[in-house]
């Protein structure tokens, strides 16, 4: 499947090709040097229900036993609202973001500051806070 993204928008919306952008991480060709990165490509991996993908950046500490992704759950946007610390010389950072959906008939918004660490040079997910 990713081959056929490759030259399509990356579904970030970051404005770069699928491979330039998330698809490197999801491959595994490239490792995130910023968490807001490994926000984006996890967003992008819920898009596409990458579960090896989500699986590998969630930091073993907190990662759930089971994910159950929802085929009928379609992303449609991601708007990232700011960002404290998480660049390429820090080893924790927070990304806050909202994450447009649709489920059903039902349309939503997921708004989250989710916290992240980089451990031995690699970024993961820890947690998040849901924002009303």
């Amino acid at each position: 499947m990713a081959e056929d993204l490759g030259s399509r928008n990356c579904m970030c919306l970051s404005g770069e090709q699928y491979r330039k952008c998330c698809g490197r991480f999801h491959s595994g060709t490239a490792e995130a040097a910023t968490a807001e990165q490994v926000m984006r490509s996890r967003y992008s991996a819920f898009v596409l229900l990458d579960e090896s993908y989500l699986r590998r950046t969630w930091h073993p500490s907190e990662a759930p036993k089971d994910l159950d992704l929802d085929p009928e759950m379609e992303w449609r946007r991601l708007d990232i609202v700011s960002t404290d610390r998480g660049g390429p010389l820090d080893v924790q950072g927070t990304v806050e973001f909202k994450a447009y959906y649709r489920h059903g008939g039902d349309r939503g918004v997921l708004h989250e500051v989710s916290r992240f660490v980089r451990e031995n040079g690699r970024w993961f997910y820890l947690d998040g806070k849901i924002l009303a």
